[in-house]
């Protein structure tokens, strides 16, 4: 083909939004030479040929990566699933145990300029590890319908029905979660948990609950000392 055919195609592939080395290679010709004859062409990207190619560019990624996805998927259902059943079902020591745990990761803790302030509340917006602090109180002899139950959530939500659905979740009275406290919602936040499956927060609080504290801190400090070597004689 002659030269000056091929430099009027490589100007109307450079129009027609084509990069120079996808001109180089369609005509097989050196990048330097694409260049040469289409640097006076200014590629002009409109929106519709942007979108085109973002929409191209994520067809191929997902055609290249849905198979790893697929493969992902299915070991992850695979692993928890395996891992769920070596659990069983929790003795009431392994139930206190890891209901301890629990607590003094993500409940509230004395405070020494609060001498006299052991309250036990747990806050959690995992309803799985709400229920499982319920169990644990629960092994001690207390009823979860004894217990006090406080929404805390932004003002945007559907307050009555993330109340009713917290309740329902952790097999609670009507009414159960009455309480609530709400937070400023500001609509350019850039916080991702928004929507209908935003339920907020539970605050749980365990009444007259100095001597489950004083208990949970038994426990912490078993398993504390159980990990320690022996002293010599």
């Amino acid at each position: 083909m002659a030269k000056a055919e091929l430099r009027a195609q490589a100007v109307a592939l450079r129009e027609a939004g084509c990069s120079v080395p996808d001109i180089a290679s369609r005509l097989g010709v050196a990048r330097s030479t694409a260049f040469t004859w289409v640097r006076h062409v200014p590629l002009s990207d409109t929106d519709e040929r942007v979108a085109r190619r973002r929409e191209h560019s994520k067809r191929m990624t997902d055609a290249q990566w849905s198979r790893h996805r697929l493969e992902r998927d299915e070991r992850h259902r695979e692993v928890v699933g395996t891992a769920a059943v070596q659990v069983g079902r929790l003795t009431e020591r392994e139930l206190r145990l890891v209901g301890a745990v629990l607590y003094w990761s993500e409940g509230a803790k004395h405070k020494p300029w609060r001498p006299t302030d052991w309250q036990v509340t747990f806050t959690n917006s995992d309803p799985v590890l709400v229920e499982l602090f319920l169990r644990f109180v629960e092994s001690t002899g207390r009823s979860r319908h004894d217990l006090r139950y406080r929404l805390s959530i932004h003002e945007s939500a559907d307050v009555p029905a993330v109340q009713a659905w917290w309740a329902e979740k952790l097999r609670l009275v009507e009414g159960a979660v009455g309480s609530v406290t709400l937070k400023r919602h500001t609509p350019s936040t850039g916080r991702h948990n928004q929507g209908v499956e935003y339920r907020g927060c539970l605050v749980v609080t365990v009444p007259r609950g100095r001597e489950l504290y004083w208990h949970i801190e038994g426990l912490l400090e078993g398993l504390a000392r159980s990990g320690r070597p022996e002293a010599a004689g």
